[in-house]
């Protein structure tokens, strides 16, 4: 870890004793001398506390955009993605946890700091950079930097994220972040304080805030047998979406696979994942799509008004994209909310090649 990846932290003030409260994220940490706070890289030294993260980089790749999830965000683009290390979340299921639940010292990583990233991103032939595989809220300072520096380079960027951040922080870069995928993990706050050691409230009030500051906004939920997956408790999620991002606001249900400390469990039942659909359909959710489910029609976006095929997909890619230049749907003419302009295939960039 080089020393120039060590800087203050923002959105944190003294509270006495050289202690720190810090106000970055809704785990709102109290952070004695020599401590760190629940994301395992912020550090009080002094009674300053300094992010241990900046530029520290321990995975990069060029993805779809639809990975990450994002179906209505430059579709067929490609995403320059880089993720870093700890997160304010403890998911037993996490599928990123070998970068996201390590200590820092005992992982591999490099240094990419901001004006490199924007380098590689358009070297890349990247449409947009994306902050994932771990939380970037936690990653606020590198983050902010370099969503300033790829809007400047005419590249969008993206947050895969699980929304834990407080208003002032999501403020601060929303004028800077084109998109973000939310992760509503479950609607009911036993899973949250079980599974995640966290809280829903603070995710479903960044998520409204996020669609009222500009950035589009897409929901995944990943439906864990016997755990979140209740009829009425996904009538409920999808209510509360309806209600406060719109009927237009893409939502992504995902088949759980075993992970982790979750390998007890058995994958998603197909059943399952096709009752979800139907009933965030049934509330009114225009754009209801089903991931890890090879095959799925709702892979797929369908016009909501007339059910033409505008956009079929691969796994993650597109095979065939019939949105009109006007965002309108071919046949009946219906607005279709697409961000940005389909992309096509491009060609992806090896690590090496770099």
């Amino acid at each position: 870890m080089g020393i120039d990846v060590i800087k203050e932290a923002m959105f944190y003030e003294k509270i006495g004793d050289d202690r720190v409260h810090c106000g970055l994220c809704a785990q709102s940490c109290r952070i004695a001398p020599g401590k760190r706070g629940f994301c395992g890289v912020r550090e009080n030294r002094g009674g300053d506390l300094y992010t241990l993260i900046y530029g520290t980089v321990s995975s990069e790749a060029v993805d779809p955009i639809e990975k990450k999830p994002l179906y209505h965000f430059h579709p067929g683009s490609y995403v320059y993605s880089v993720g870093s290390i700890g997160c304010n979340f403890r998911c037993k299921h996490c599928q990123n946890w070998s970068i996201s639940q390590v200590c820092l010292e005992e992982s591999y990583t490099k240094d990419i700091l901001p004006e490199e990233l924007v380098e590689r991103a358009l070297f890349s032939g990247s449409k947009s950079v994306a902050w994932t595989y771990n939380e970037p809220t936690i990653w606020h300072e590198y983050t902010y930097e370099s969503a300033k520096l790829a809007k400047e380079a005419g590249l969008g960027t993206v947050y895969v994220t699980n929304g834990y951040m407080t208003p002032e922080p999501l403020r601060h870069i929303a004028p800077y972040l084109d998109a973000a995928n939310i992760d509503i993990k479950a609607f009911n706050e036993k899973f949250y304080h079980d599974v995640a050691s966290a809280k829903l409230a603070p995710v479903l009030e960044a998520s409204a805030l996020a669609k009222e500051l500009g950035v589009h906004v897409e929901i995944t939920t990943l439906i864990i047998p016997g755990v979140n997956d209740s009829p009425d408790e996904l009538r409920e999620l999808s209510k509360w979406v309806y209600k406060n991002l719109g009927p237009e606001t893409p939502l992504h249900f995902t088949r759980f696979h075993p992970q982790y400390q979750m390998q007890d469990l058995s994958p998603t039942p197909v059943k399952t994942m096709n009752e979800a659909c139907k009933i965030a359909t049934e509330e009114g959710m225009k754009y209801v799509y089903m991931g890890n489910v090879p095959g799925s029609d709702r892979n797929n976006t369908f016009c909501p008004n007339c059910g033409k095929m505008l956009i079929l997909r691969g796994y993650f890619d597109i095979e065939k994209y019939e949105i009109t230049p006007e965002k309108t749907c071919p046949v009946c003419g219906e607005n279709i909310p697409i961000v940005g302009e389909y992309v096509g295939a491009k060609k992806v960039l090896n690590e090496d090649e770099y």
